[in-house]
Formats: C-alpha cells, sequence, structure tokens
C-alpha cells in the first residue's frame, strides 16, 4: 500500500476521498474537526503541483438528491479554513462537474457534491465508480472514518488508477491504532465507555491481549456490572449481552488484566439538566434510578488507574457528559490522560463521542493522536480488515 509521499503528483489531478460527513447547525458547520484534518494531505498535493478533487459523502440521504444534505455548507468552511478559493459542483458525477475537473489547473481545489445522493455510492456500483474515477488522474484515499464501507469512492474506484494511496490522516490513524496499538509499550491501559455494548465485544476481546489494565464506564458499564449480579436499576443494560459479557469479565481474570467498573455512580430519575442526582454505590441504585456518570470513588480509582501507564487508549464517555452534572467522570479521564500523556505516554483517543468530549471539555493538542473514525477505529482495534485498505494493498 502506497502512501502519498510514494506518488507522482506535480502536474496531475489528484481525486481525494475525505470524510466530510460533519454535523451541520442551520446550514453551518457545527464542528470542523474532520475538515481541519484533511488540510494537511489537500496542502501537500497543492505543494507538489497537483490540481485537487475531492469527494465526501454527508448524513443518509439514502441515494436521493436532499439539500439539507448538500455540501455547500462545507466548501464554505474549507475556503476558510484552506485560505483558498473553492470550486463546488452540484453534482458529483454530471458531464459539467466531469469538465470542471478535467479543466482544473495546478493549484485549485473542486469539491464535489455529497457521493451519497446517488444509490451507486453505497451499492459500490461499478459505473458509478468508473465515472468518479474520470475526475482524477491519481487517487488519493483520506477518509479513514469510511474504511470500513466497501463503497464507489473508496474501493470500486481504485482499480481504476494506476497511482494510488493513502493520503496523510489515513497514514497515521493506521500508525497509531494499528503499528501503535498492535505493539503498545506497557504498560497499556484501555478506557471504554460510551451507551452500548454491542459492536464492542470483538474489540474487548481483542485489546485482553494487549491490555494491562481495563476501565469499563458509561451505559456499557450496567451490563458488566448486571452480569456479576448487581441490581443497577434502570440503568442501559443490553440484556441479550449479559453472557457475553460475563464470558469477558472471565476472560480478563484469566489473562490477569485488571478490569474495573465503577463502583459508584451518579444517579438520576430521568436524564436530564434539571434532574436530581444523588450520588449512590452502586450495590444500593433504586429500581427507578438511571446511572449517568462515575461517583466520586470510581473517579478516583479510575484516575489513579491511568497513572503511570505507558499506552492508552479511550474510546467512549464515562457518562452523559452533554449535561454539566453528569460530566466530571469523563473530565477526571481526561485530565489524567493529559497528565500521563504529558508524563511520556501515547495517548490515542477513538470515536466521535470521544472527540466530542475532548472538543468541549479540553483541548486536542493535548493527546497523541484522536481517531477521526468511529466505526473504523473500531475495527482496526478489534483486528479486523477495512475493505478501503484492502482495496488499496
Amino acid at each position: 500500500m502506497k502512501t502519498i509521499d510514494q506518488l507522482k503528483l506535480t502536474g496531475e489531478r489528484a481525486l481525494i476521498r475525505v470524510d466530510y460527513n460533519v454535523p451541520l447547525d442551520e446550514g453551518i458547520v457545527d464542528d470542523n474537526f474532520r475538515i481541519r484534518a484533511s488540510l494537511a494531505t489537500i496542502r501537500y498535493c497543492l505543494d507538489q503541483g497537483a490540481a485537487v478533487i475531492l469527494m465526501s459523502h454527508l448524513g443518509r440521504p439514502k441515494g436521493k438528491v436532499v439539500e439539507e444534505y448538500s455540501l455547500l455548507p462545507v466548501a464554505e468552511e474549507l475556503r476558510n479554513l484552506l485560505g483558498k478559493e473553492i470550486v463546488f459542483s452540484r453534482d458529483c458525477c454530471s458531464d459539467k462537474a466531469l469538465e470542471v475537473s478535467r479543466t482544473l489547473q495546478a493549484g485549485q481545489v473542486h469539491l464535489l457534491e455529497n457521493l451519497r445522493f446517488h444509490p451507486g455510492e453505497e451499492s459500490n456500483d461499478p459505473d458509478f465508480a468508473a465515472y468518479l474515477a474520470k475526475h482524477g488522474t491519481v487517487y488519493v484515499n483520506d477518509a479513514f472514518g469510511t474504511a470500513h464501507r466497501a463503497h464507489a469512492s473508496n474501493v470500486g474506484v481504485a482499480a481504476h488508477f494506476k497511482e494510488a494511496g493513502i493520503g496523510l490522516l489515513m497514514a497515521k490513524e493506521v500508525q497509531f491504532l494499528h503499528e501503535k496499538m498492535g505493539h503498545p509499550a506497557k504498560p497499556m491501559v484501555v478506557i471504554l465507555g460510551g451507551a452500548k455494548v454491542s459492536g464492542k465485544l470483538e474489540l474487548i476481546r481483542n485489546l485482553l491481549e494487549k491490555a494491562d489494565r481495563m476501565l469499563i464506564g458509561g451505559g456499557m458499564a450496567f451490563t458488566f456490572l448486571k452480569a456479576q449480579g448487581k441490581d443497577v436499576g434502570k440503568s442501559l443494560v443490553d440484556d441479550a449481552l449479559l453472557e457475553e459479557a460475563g464470558a469477558v469479565i472471565r476472560l480478563a481474570a484469566d489473562k490477569g488484566v485488571e478490569l474495573l467498573l465503577p463502583t459508584d455512580v451518579v444517579a438520576a430519575d430521568n436524564i436530564s439538566p434539571s434532574a436530581a442526582w444523588p450520588v449512590t454505590p452502586v450495590s444500593e441504585l433504586d429500581q427507578d434510578e438511571i446511572g449517568v456518570d462515575l461517583g466520586p470513588e470510581s473517579c478516583a480509582l479510575f484516575g489513579s488507574a491511568i497513572m503511570g501507564a505507558k499506552t492508552i487508549l479511550w474510546n467512549g464517555p464515562m457518562g452523559v457528559f452533554e449535561y454539566a452534572p453528569f460530566q466530571t467522570g469523563t473530565e477526571i479521564v481526561i485530565a489524567s490522560i493529559i497528565e500521563a500523556t504529558n508524563a511520556g505516554a501515547v495517548s490515542v483517543i477513538g470515536g466521535g463521542d470521544s472527540a466530542a468530549a475532548i472538543d468541549s471539555l479540553s483541548d486536542p493538542k493535548h493527546f497523541t493522536h484522536i481517531s477521526t473514525g468511529g466505526g473504523a477505529s473500531l475495527e482496526l482495534l478489534g483486528g479486523q480488515s477495512l475493505p478501503a485498505l484492502e482495496a488499496l494493498s
């Protein structure tokens, strides 16, 4: 698999698959993290004397033109960030858009409209992929967030190029999520949170092969606590996975991995900023109470467990951090990771909710690497191959 520095770019048209699936608020980009993450690759291609054509999806328009999912607001945000005019086409595979790409001069940037306005994108239609390929003479995939999907713009299109490879962002994602996490400096601490266990069991099993200590918080912790026989009130539980959660607890013990779960929680009778929120030991949750954050004892336990780590992987917040009363656990984890990173640890953050928590409560510069991929990062960390990378191998 080639990286962008191995590609001939001078005088070429670089067709770059980026991930601009960003949140919008009334037609304005609300979080430009993924756009900022793409700038290094775009600037590299421009500096090498290439014209740049960018393609991305946004939302789930399901193969139809849905104006609220137009990439036009992204074009405006990209223009501001890049400090360069952006040519925007209202379709990704019209003859007019193709003519714009073919007449693009070195140093110019062309953004195509939402790929998912066409059903051929998600079905990996070969004709749609072939048409997209006409936009460029060199193909670069820098959209890690979609690397776990076999779509036309990241799998089908690759077969049409002799010169193809991954961008700087994709290379960095592979370096940290695959190489650094595959052979971590010890001790390694894994912190998992978020709402649900489903989709993370394979990840957990794979990480138990490498971790020295695993901390589980957030809503997913209650499935493990219930598997231990604890009454967790109305807290979120995936009852269908209780047996597998119990098997994970036993596997951790067999492998000598210290598995830490909350001992106390912030409880509430509903999830809202106005809810009463007493602190209670896990074993004393009332039947109508929901665990919404780590309690002070658990915060101290988790914070202490992170100290001294040489490798840290964090995926998922510790509570409903969107509401101020329920964000302390996530704040403590963030502060502890920063302290360990400052002491020399490699800290890798995976998942959109974790990145959002950092944007809200801290600063990305304090961490070694923050992944732009949600599902892709989970699958790569879980030991699975990614179709978009296979297509370029």
